[in-house]
């Protein structure tokens, strides 16, 4: 037998497993992962559902808002197919039908009115912001009254007792009135609509009365010189359908038939179906686009 101290010593190493938490972060960016790509595909799969026509009039109406609201476009439904060649769109629906494929007559009115009605508003800030930039201006601004009729957006210029459009007795517009006509000239050309000018006066008559130079003349010549002054200040020729002198006929404070409130001129950017009335009724129409002077305005 050998010594003991001959014996071979034996090391025994024992691979102990990492004990503990690994952590979890890989699982976190994985799932983040996985909804990223869910969203995506999502995302690609309603691209590919929605059609040409919508994506069209998404995309103009954010490149530039105020133009389709006063100018109108495309209608956003304005597409046959998801996928040229194919069938009906499947996500048309009745009111989106364009018009001339059996869509419904009233729908389309009622579709086209409130377009323009939408138009009319637009217009009607675009004033209101013009006037309040001008320092200039923005003092005559309780003179400009705003509204909506029957027969489109009204623009009324009034006078005050202090501060009047024109000389007394006369169509000689004031500086202020000039360049407001010529701020409201430039700003109407960006509805296509046609327009409508009115004159009138108060019940204060000429010396004459009506068997001569009368406040029929003199509304009549107003509206004239305004129409004049907002084609000077950029108003596109041929918009102006109508330029009517009213006299004292038709009161603005029918209880104070004197009130400078009632010496205005009447502006209104005439809706469709007006427009319509006014040419039929007429008994002639304009080709070459010149204003229809109901009241003859002198020279």
């Amino acid at each position: 037998m050998s010594d003991d101290s001959q014996r071979p010593i034996v090391v025994k190493k024992i691979n102990k497993g990492h004990g503990g938490h690994h952590g979890g972060a890989w699982k976190i960016a994985y799932a983040d992962f996985v909804t990223a790509m869910m969203a995506f595909f999502l995302l690609m799969w309603l691209l590919g559902s929605v059609s040409k026509g919508k994506l069209s009039g998404i995309s103009d109406y954010f490149n530039t808002p105020l133009k389709v609201a006063l100018m109108g476009g495309d209608s956003t439904g304005n597409a046959s197919s998801v996928i040229p060649g194919g069938g009906q769109d499947l996500q048309r629906v009745s009111g989106e039908i364009a018009h001339g494929q059996n869509s419904d007559p009233v729908a389309d009115k009622k579709a086209r009115q409130q377009a323009e009605k939408l138009k009319f508003e637009a217009l009607k800030q675009s004033i209101q912001a013009a006037i309040d930039k001008n320092p200039e201006l923005s003092q005559f601004k309780n003179q400009l009254l705003i509204d909506m009729t029957p027969e489109g957006l009204r623009i009324q210029l009034v006078d005050e007792k202090n501060r009047p459009m024109f000389d007394t007795g006369s169509a000689k517009l004031q500086p202020y009135s000039v360049q407001l006509l010529h701020d409201l000239g430039s700003l109407l050309n960006e509805v296509p609509n046609k327009i409508s000018l009115s004159g009138h006066t108060d019940t204060l008559q000429y010396v004459g009365g009506d068997k001569g130079y009368s406040n029929w003349e003199l509304s009549a010549d107003r509206a004239n010189t305004s129409r004049r002054e907002m084609v000077v200040g950029g108003l596109q020729e041929g918009k102006v359908l109508r330029v009517v002198g009213l006299g004292p006929a038709v009161p603005l404070d029918s209880e104070h038939p004197d009130a400078p409130i009632n010496r205005r001129i009447s502006i209104i950017v005439l809706n469709e179906e007006t427009t319509a009335s006014i040419i039929k009724n007429s008994g002639k129409t304009d080709p070459g686009g010149e204003a229809l002077l109901e009241q003859a305005a002198s020279k």
